[in-house]
């Protein structure tokens, strides 16, 4: 592993156990470094704020998962591939990131996630049917962001969230109970 990554790596593990004893907002990049045996100049020339750190972190441990899927696999199985992955890794650290999803203001790491899990969504739901209605394709994959988003985040926030494959199954059969739902109902419409 190359110096630069081992240096990144430091500051993400002196990021790490602070918040174990201290909101993000409370800790300055001076305590960072302190944790660590750093010096600042050295914070800035990886980082130019703890934000970025936290996104770094993100960054290095969450996309991976994306990454490590195959790619022949259907969209379904790659999208609950995905879930499942991520999920699972979350309830691993869950500690960590209960406190770091709760990081409001322009520069959260909920917006960051945004971010990355939409595009993915986007590749995987959007089929060749809706690329040509754009606006359609913008509201469904919204939706989907918003309403995995959100539940990730309200499960990890739980003080005792149940274990992931037990999550991501009661949200599959959410999906599928809402979509025997709104079948019926456009059945049984005028």
């Amino acid at each position: 592993m190359a110096d630069s990554n081992l240096t990144k790596y430091a500051f993400a593990r002196a990021l790490r156990e602070l918040m174990e004893k201290q909101p993000f907002g409370k800790i300055g990049i001076a305590d960072i470094c302190c944790k660590c045996g750093m010096n600042r100049t050295s914070f800035y020339y990886h980082f130019k704020d703890k934000y970025e750190l936290i996104y770094w972190i993100f960054d290095t441990e969450v996309i991976p998962l994306m990454l490590t899927l195959p790619p022949s696999a259907n969209p379904s199985e790659r999208l609950w591939g995905y879930i499942s992955s991520i999920c699972g890794y979350f309830y691993q650290n869950r500690l960590f990131y209960r406190k770091a999803l709760r990081i409001e203001g322009q520069n959260s790491l909920k917006d960051h996630f945004r971010e990355v899990l939409q595009p993915f969504l986007h590749e995987l739901i959007c089929s060749k049917e809706r690329a040509g209605n754009k606006e359609a394709s913008a509201v469904f994959v919204n939706f989907y962001t918003d309403a995995f988003l959100d539940a990730i985040l309200r499960w990890l926030q739980e003080e005792e969230c149940m274990p992931a494959e037990d999550f991501v199954d009661a949200i599959k059969s959410c999906i599928r109970h809402t979509a025997l739902l709104v079948d019926e109902y456009t059945q049984n419409s005028p």
